[in-house]
C-alpha cells in the first residue's frame, strides 16, 4: 500500500442520526455493505493539508448534509458542510426506482429486475457525481468513494 493509500482514506465511518429509526433489512443491508466497503477501499483527502488516515461522520442538520471529519485519534479536524437542497429530486428519485426494484424482486422477470437495476445504478452514478462535484474544492473522492457514501447520505434520509 503506497503512502497516499496510507494516509488519504477512511478509517473509520459513522451515521449521526438524531433518532434511532427502524429501517426494512434491505435498507440496513445497503448501509452495512455501504460502510465495509468503504472501509475496505477508499479515498477520502480533505482539503487542509490534513494528515490521515480519517474518521468520519455523516449527518444531516437544518437542511444541510454535515461531513464531520477526525484525524485516527478521533481529534476533530474539520467540519465540510453541503446544502442538501441540490439533492433532493436526485435522491427522491432513487428511493422511488429502489422502492420499485424490491417489489421487481419479487414478482418480475428477470429482464425486467435488470432494467430497473440499469435505471437505479444510473440514478446513483448522477447522485455520486453531484456529490463529487459539491465537495470539490473541499473534499478530493474517487468515484467508488463518492458511490458509497451517496448510499450512506440517502440512507440518512429514510425517516421511520
Amino acid at each position: 500500500m503506497g503512502e497516499d493509500a496510507k494516509t488519504h482514506r477512511l478509517i473509520d465511518i459513522k451515521l449521526d442520526e438524531k433518532t434511532l429509526v427502524r429501517r426494512a433489512p434491505e435498507v440496513e443491508h445497503e448501509r452495512a455493505i455501504a460502510i465495509y466497503d468503504l472501509l475496505e477501499e477508499n479515498y477520502f483527502r480533505p482539503d487542509g493539508g490534513f494528515t490521515g488516515p480519517y474518521g468520519l461522520v455523516i449527518r444531516l442538520e437544518d437542511n444541510r448534509l454535515l461531513f464531520n471529519i477526525a484525524d485516527q485519534g478521533g481529534q476533530h479536524l474539520t467540519e465540510v458542510a453541503l446544502p442538501m437542497t441540490p439533492f433532493r429530486t436526485i435522491i427522491k428519485d432513487y428511493f422511488l426506482i429502489c422502492e420499485s426494484y424490491y417489489t421487481a424482486i419479487k414478482r418480475a422477470t428477470p429482464s425486467q429486475i435488470e432494467a430497473i437495476d440499469v435505471g437505479r445504478r444510473g440514478l446513483h452514478n448522477e447522485g455520486s457525481a453531484l456529490l463529487r462535484e459539491r465537495l470539490a474544492g473541499k473534499i478530493d473522492l474517487d468515484h467508488e468513494t463518492a458511490r458509497r457514501l451517496f448510499t450512506l447520505v440517502c440512507i440518512l434520509h429514510i425517516r421511520g
